[in-house]
């Protein structure tokens, strides 16, 4: 069972919710920025440092029992699944996320900062020769400098996302 999300959440555009990933739920934190979410990753919530998830409004993520049994914040989604698309659906169905509260390929998956369209002459000598004749719309980090454009992992995670909605609003994973 998950515990109950309240608070500003509720009244709030689901796109603007942030998270904080406990550091075993990578490939999770990797999926939820695919998706446009804000999240933090690899924190340590075992250690008996407070955390500053209430300050930034941000859902905790863990598969901790510890950590679970401790939370009196009411913002914290205990992961029960092995599977980071299994876990992904947790979070979608807890949080009761559609579609249209997402914004897919909207932040940079390696440092969860918001990419943006830049000029396909901008990037020429930042990407293969290959990708820069067959492509022709590109995006850019201007934290990590990382380059991104759509191509088949684009195609597949497009696929991927429809598929975890689909699954996600009839309650099952197959």
């Amino acid at each position: 069972m998950h515990k109950v999300i309240s608070g500003p959440y509720n009244n709030k555009k689901k796109s603007h919710i942030s998270f904080s990933v406990e550091k075993t739920l990578g490939k999770l934190a990797k999926w939820l920025r695919i998706l446009g979410f804000d999240t933090i990753d690899g924190q340590d919530f075992s250690d008996s440092r407070p955390m500053n998830t209430e300050e930034e409004c941000r859902i905790r993520l863990t598969r901790t029992t510890r950590v679970r049994d401790r939370d009196t914040s009411g913002r914290l989604i205990f992961i029960k699944s092995d599977h980071p698309f299994d876990q992904l659906t947790e979070v979608i169905q807890a949080l009761q996320i559609n579609t249209e509260d997402t914004e897919p390929f909207s932040i940079c998956i390696r440092c969860n900062t918001p990419i943006n369209p830049v000029d396909k002459d901008f990037v020429r000598n930042m990407v293969s020769d290959y990708t820069w004749e067959t492509h022709d719309t590109f995006q850019f980090c201007n934290q990590c400098r990382r380059v991104y454009w759509p191509g088949s992992h684009t195609k597949r995670s497009q696929e991927e996302i429809k598929r975890l909605f689909a699954l996600a609003s009839n309650g099952n994973r197959s």
